[in-house]
């Protein structure tokens, strides 16, 4: 075995740096993906200028940060406040629409 010659405390080598950034990030393994979708989603990323991976985690990212229906309206269950009726609703409507 080759000695591995000693750095100053506090300096990794690139590879021990990358080891730990992955050691610190959850993974996630998507089985059965269809050659089609596989092959769509790689021709994305090489039109951006990404790798796969950089790809599906900014998709990620989009699909995570847009709410869902079901909490969209778990959010507006929670709302308090004005209420009108479906009248005056409609009365509104009809003077902008009038403007």
């Amino acid at each position: 075995m080759h000695a591995r010659p000693q750095l100053p405390t506090g300096i990794l080598l690139e590879s021990e740096a990358q080891c730990l950034h992955n050691a610190s990030m959850r993974n996630i393994l998507v089985r059965d993906v269809p050659d089609d979708l596989h092959a769509t989603l790689q021709q994305r990323a090489q039109r951006s200028g990404q790798s796969l991976q950089q790809y599906l985690i900014s998709e990620l990212h989009r699909l995570a940060e847009r709410p869902t229906l079901e909490e969209v309206l778990s959010e507006i269950a929670t709302r308090q406040g004005g209420r009108i009726g479906l009248a005056q609703a409609v009365d509104d409507l009809r003077q902008d629409r009038d403007r």
